[in-house]
C-alpha cells in the first residue's frame, strides 16, 4: 500500500553529516567561550590562603560561624548603647526600651 506518487526518500549523505557536526561543534566552542570565558573562580570558592582580608570570614564554616557570632555581639552592643549617629545632623542613638518610652510619652500614652 505505497503511494506510487510519493518519491522514495533519498539518503543523507556523509558530507553532509560532517558538514552539520562541524557546524554544531563551532557553535558550541563559540558558546563556551561566550558564555563561560575563562573567569578565576569566585573569591568564596578559593582556598583560605588566597583570600583577601575582607573575605577571609567566608573561607570554612568555623570562621563563618565566629564571624557571624562576633558580628551579633557588636550588633547587640551597639542596640543596647546610646552615642552620636551624627553629631551635626543632631542624630542619635538610643537603646530600644528608651526609644519606645519616649515615643509613648511623646505621642500621649495607649491608643
Amino acid at each position: 500500500m505505497s503511494d506510487p506518487t510519493v518519491p522514495a526518500p533519498r539518503p543523507v549523505s556523509g558530507v553532509a553529516v560532517i558538514a552539520l557536526f562541524i557546524l554544531f561543534s563551532g557553535f558550541g566552542i563559540l558558546a563556551s567561550k561566550v558564555y563561560f570565558p575563562g573567569r578565576p573562580p569566585a573569591p568564596q570558592n578559593e582556598v583560605p590562603e588566597n583570600l583577601p582580608k575582607d573575605m577571609a570570614w567566608r573561607a570554612t564554616h568555623e570562621a563563618r560561624r565566629a564571624y557571624l557570632e562576633d558580628l551579633r555581639k557588636k550588633q547587640s552592643a551597639q542596640a543596647a548603647a546610646y552615642g552620636w549617629v551624627d553629631q551635626k545632623a543632631g542624630v542619635v542613638q538610643l537603646p530600644i526600651a528608651r526609644a519606645m518610652e519616649l515615643i509613648v510619652k511623646e505621642n500621649g500614652g495607649a491608643p
